[in-house]
């Protein structure tokens, strides 16, 4: 381990739900959850506010609801939150070249790989300007752990929420972690924690007094060692890079069971465009279609069909997914649809046309998928609102969807610079009114290539 705290543990603060805030000035100070909003749905993020409630990530949304009633409920913006995550990891790489992203808000930064930190002085400065331009430059906060080990900076980065900085100095490690629950180590979830209670091991002073032949025994052998090292401060992970994408896929999860057959050919299809979409904006492509379906019962099921070589055209990966959904029984009704594609390669095959046609690696013809009825061929798209999400109107301008229903859509006008705007309700079909772009949270960011352009599916723990 080193003997300078040289490694940077960097966690945005309730990063989606500071999002929302930031360019809402109405919500600045309020509770405010991001998540799916259906009878299904889960919290990807609370802010701090609505956390004095007992809200918190990965909570079923009804249940949130009950607790923090008067909260804000948004549909996440996840286009927005990965633009303004590119510039957080843009700051980041400044630092040094060696930064290992672990989601949208969260990554480790090795300070000596870039010549930015030697020593616990060096390092305390860099944390400090780190902070300092994440908030010119987004206007949010983040908190920092500094230490030797990745394993203490992220621990010290959770005691410096939110919106703090820790260091823990080289030497003190043991002390610190000592007292600690065993569930502060990576690698310790709720199975491990248990089975480690049962066995009167509590803390992480326990643990060390354990002995790595007793952790062995109770953990099995790459387990046990490795707990045993953490437990005495011993973390010898580098920070990687890069990090090797194996694949990229899409679910939704519905509302209300889905029991038409022709829907579910409808959403495969749908799922397909959006998995090929993210596929080429990370241009990728891939020779492994997967096709996931979660029934009725909760049992999951799961298809793949390999093809001939890599792709990233709509038409083989949506083909091959209807191909895969013929064989699913789906007639006690659908809860869950993803579609993925794995096998991935930076380059794409050119002859795949036979596969396009429906052609399996066989050589034999597969069904030609089900066309959608001539009726929803020809149905406009339906106009949808979703709560927190970006709309402007000709006469009052940018604002924001505050819900909607009975075939009208509530709007708060209001922009991250202005103050809180006034709330006005039109029908759902109001002419003047149309979605629109995010607005930068920085005014300057717009002109340094900041905005809501990317898109893409992320992770949000802190």
């Amino acid at each position: 381990m080193r003997s300078a705290p040289t490694i940077l543990h960097l966690d945005m603060d309730a990063f989606f739900a500071s999002v929302e805030q930031a360019s809402k000035p109405s919500l600045r100070g309020k509770a405010v959850v991001v998540g799916g909003l259906g009878p299904r749905g889960v919290v990807a993020t609370a802010s701090y506010e609505a956390r004095v409630f007992g809200v918190h990530s990965a909570m079923p949304m009804a249940q949130a609801r009950r607790l923090a009633p008067n909260a804000a409920y948004l549909v996440p913006r996840f286009a927005l939150y990965r633009s303004i995550s590119e510039q957080v990891m843009a700051l980041l790489r400044a630092l040094s070249p060696l930064v290992e992203p672990l989601s949208l808000d969260e990554a480790f930064v090795d300070l000596e790989a870039g010549g930015t930190a030697r020593d616990e002085r060096s390092a305390r400065l860099a944390g400090v300007k780190l902070r300092a331009d994440i908030r010119e430059v987004t206007g949010l906060t983040g908190s920092v752990g500094l230490a030797a080990s990745k394993m203490l900076a992220k621990i010290a980065s959770e005691r410096a929420k939110p919106d703090g900085m820790v260091l823990i100095e080289p030497g003190t490690e043991r002390a610190l972690l000592g007292p600690l629950s065993v569930r502060t180590l990576p690698g310790v979830g709720p199975a491990t924690g248990d089975h480690l209670r049962r066995a009167g091991i509590h803390t992480v002073d326990e643990l060390a007094e354990a002995g790595e032949d007793e952790l062995v025994r109770l953990l099995g052998k790459a387990h046990g060692h490795a707990l045993y090292a953490m437990a005495l401060a011993r973390d010898e992970r580098p920070v990687v890079a890069e990090r090797e994408t194996k694949s990229v896929s899409v679910e939704d999860t519905y509302d209300v069971d889905i029991h038409d057959r022709a829907r579910v050919g409808t959403e495969v299809r749908r799922l397909a465009d959006r998995c090929v979409h993210r596929l080429r904006g990370a241009g990728l492509s891939g020779r492994t279609i997967v096709l996931k379906v979660r029934r009725y019962d909760f049992s999951t099921l799961t298809r793949s069909e390999t093809l001939r070589g890599p792709t990233d055209d709509t038409a083989v990966v949506r083909e091959a997914a209807a191909r895969l959904l013929d064989s699913v029984d789906t007639t006690g009704g659908v809860r869950l649809l993803g579609v993925g594609v794995s096998g991935l390669a930076d380059y794409t095959q050119e002859d795949l046309f036979a596969q396009a046609a429906g052609v399996r690696e066989d050589g034999t013809p597969g069904e030609e998928p089900e066309a959608a009825p001539a009726a929803e061929q020809r149905a406009p798209a339906e106009r949808r609102w979703p709560a927190g999400h970006d709309v402007r109107h000709t006469a009052h301008g940018h604002g924001w969807v505050q819900g909607s229903g009975l075939g009208r859509v509530t709007v708060r006008f209001e922009t991250p610079g202005s103050s809180p705007g006034r709330v006005r309700t039109f029908r759902v079909d109001d002419p003047e009114l149309e979605p629109a772009e995010p607005l930068p949270l920085v005014p300057h960011t717009a002109q340094e290539g900041g905005g809501a352009k990317a898109g893409g599916v992320p992770s949000e723990r802190s």
